[in-house]
């Protein structure tokens, strides 16, 4: 156990040194995993390295990607962006934080469509931050409540995250998609609660209230929100129906934003060039960083680090909520260098059983393990939204990273307030499908 917490310890310091010394992210991610299989595992590093880079970015399901990025882009290019928050504005205009809240809004509807953190938290941000940023508001609230916001893509099912664990752990997929939902929206009172008492605290930071607008004026201006709300509405529609998988609602996303992009004359030659370079550029930055997740995960599997502290856990037959305040340890360790879906499969071997064993419900679990994975999301070195947000604004992911403390807490609230309420979780999947026996 001492020689794989060492051998651990070793590649986090060489992937930190690497990360100061300004290595892109994926090259880091992909040299510490070449260290690790090169002098602490018997394996070919070579042969690993190309396997990793395909399978991690062929995938049809990994298509989406790039599909709702072009979307962001549209909208925002287009000017779409701009309208939908003149709708929004008379209506928000007195809550504490005002326009803020749509950066919360906006993750919690993309994220039941897209399933994906980096789609969710890319397309949000390509929409939000500019607008908000001309309108006034603090950058560093706006770039925070992103990081964590993003997270809600795969929380809010669909979620692929959740559908890995559902096999692993040989839960009904429905059961579990069914108790994201109130989680979900507690995470996101959470995370706009917070943005109110800030605004409160700070007011010479939010831009001022605009007049009091009468209601046939809120009514006018919320004509603006009519065609981004109908692609919303259409998209959820085709994919709760069945009709349309992620994928293919991503590409019903883009050709409906093209669509009322052309309808209202702001779609023109030069703006459809930069959307689809724009696109490309963020949706090739974003997986070339999966691709060095994956080939480090490989050297996670390979060396045994995850399956060792899990084991480790094991041994010290702990009480019940002991057991899961460890297993919050272990994965927020784990967090720092693997992606959500590697440390679910990489433990959940060793971890389901001590679950069951100890009286906790497997659904609870999965949504107790899918909060901790959004946590992974926002924390450093490998936090994957920080490094979404780094190049998509150019600041450094650890000034991105302590923009997000504040929405980090928010997460662990969550966090313990369902592991003291369970309900929440259990609630609407036995109100609708019964209690499990």
């Amino acid at each position: 156990m001492l020689d794989t917490l060492l051998m651990g310890a070793l590649l986090l310091a060489i992937m930190l040194v690497l990360l100061a010394g300004g290595v892109w992210i994926a090259m880091t991610l992909a040299i510490v995993g070449w260290v690790g299989q090169a002098f602490f595992t018997n394996t070919l590093p070579g042969k690993n390295l190309f396997s990793a880079f395909w399978e991690s970015n062929a995938s049809w399901e990994l298509a989406a990607l790039p599909l709702f990025i072009w979307m962001g882009e549209i909208l925002f290019r287009t000017k779409l962006s701009e309208e939908m928050f003149e709708g929004l504005r008379p209506w928000l205009n007195r809550v504490p934080g005002r326009l803020m809240h749509t950066t919360i809004l906006g993750c919690g509807v993309f994220g039941s469509v897209s399933g994906s953190s980096a789609a969710t938290c890319a397309t949000i941000a390509k929409v939000a931050l500019p607008e908000l940023k001309r309108r006034g508001y603090n950058e560093k609230l706006a770039i925070g409540s992103l990081a964590t916001a993003g997270t809600l893509g795969i929380l809010i099912p669909p979620s692929i995250t959740m559908v890995v664990y559902a096999v692993a752990a040989d839960a009904s997929i429905i059961r579990i998609f069914l108790a994201g939902f109130l989680p979900g929206f507690l995470l996101m009172l959470l995370f706009s609660g917070y943005i109110g008492w800030w605004s409160l605290r700070h007011p010479d930071q939010v831009p001022p209230a605009d007049p009091p607008t009468s209601l046939r004026e809120k009514i006018r201006l919320s004509g603006n929100l009519i065609p981004c709300g109908l692609l919303i509405v259409f998209i959820v529609w085709v994919l709760v129906a069945g009709w349309a998988t992620a994928t293919e609602c991503a590409a019903f996303g883009v050709l409906g934003s093209l669509a009322i992009a052309a309808w209202g004359r702001s779609l023109t030659w030069q703006n459809f060039k930069d959307g689809i370079m724009g696109a490309t550029r963020t949706s090739c930055m974003i997986m070339f960083i999966l691709a060095g997740a994956a080939f480090l995960t490989k050297t996670m599997a390979f060396t045994g680090i995850p399956r060792e502290l899990a084991e480790w856990v094991d041994s010290m037959h702990l009480s019940p909520y002991a057991l899961i305040g460890a297993l919050v340890v272990v994965y927020l360790v784990l967090g720092t260098a693997l992606d959500g879906i590697s440390m679910i499969v990489l433990t959940s071997a060793v971890v389901l059983p001590m679950i069951q064993k100890a009286g906790f419900d497997l659904i609870w679990f999965g949504i107790f393990v899918v909060l901790l994975v959004e946590i992974a999301e926002v924390t450093p070195p490998v936090g994957f939204n920080l490094f979404v947000l780094q190049n998509m604004t150019g600041k450094d992911s650890n000034v991105i990273a302590k923009a997000a403390i504040p929405f980090f807490f928010c997460l662990v609230l969550c966090i313990a307030l369902i592991t003291v309420f369970p309900s929440i979780v259990t609630v609407l999947p036995n109100a609708v499908m019964g209690v499990e026996k």
